[in-house]
């Protein structure tokens, strides 16, 4: 009987006891916003998660009337894009659906965003994998 308590007192100590251990800290965020306040929100936002936490994994899916964020010349927000995008901080993935119906080319994105088959797709799998979900509007 004390060969039991005592294993059991190692398993209540043994977390307390090992180091501490960092957990996965992953968050997708949905765009759909024309609006360029909520462009710079979702750069304030992934600039605090990855000062609080750099192994954190952010990825912004853009879809509906949010591309102009991640097109050229399109958005006051570019060049914090690409110094997140260089940095590999996080990721920004477009909607090929969406982008076929704005009549975006890949060629008019910021070098570096990516293309989804769908945005919609994209947030499910990253939820199904455990990403926290978070809709981008302020």
């Amino acid at each position: 009987m004390k060969k039991y308590a005592f294993i059991a007192c190692l398993c209540f100590l043994a977390p307390l006891i090992s180091p501490a251990q960092e957990t996965d800290y992953k968050v997708v965020f949905d765009l759909t916003s024309h609006d360029t306040s909520d462009y710079k929100a979702v750069i304030r936002w992934v600039n605090e998660i990855i000062k609080a936490n750099p192994a954190a994994k952010v990825e912004v899916v853009l879809y509906g009337a949010s591309l102009d964020m991640v097109t050229k010349g399109k958005a006051s927000t570019e060049y914090a894009v690409i110094k997140i995008i260089g940095n590999k901080a996080a990721s920004f993935k477009v909607c090929a659906v969406a982008m076929q119906n704005h009549n975006i080319d890949k060629s008019q994105l910021i070098p570096g965003v990516e293309i989804v088959p769908d945005g919609i797709y994209e947030i499910v799998l990253k939820q199904h994998q455990g990403w926290a979900y978070i809709k981008a509007v302020r």
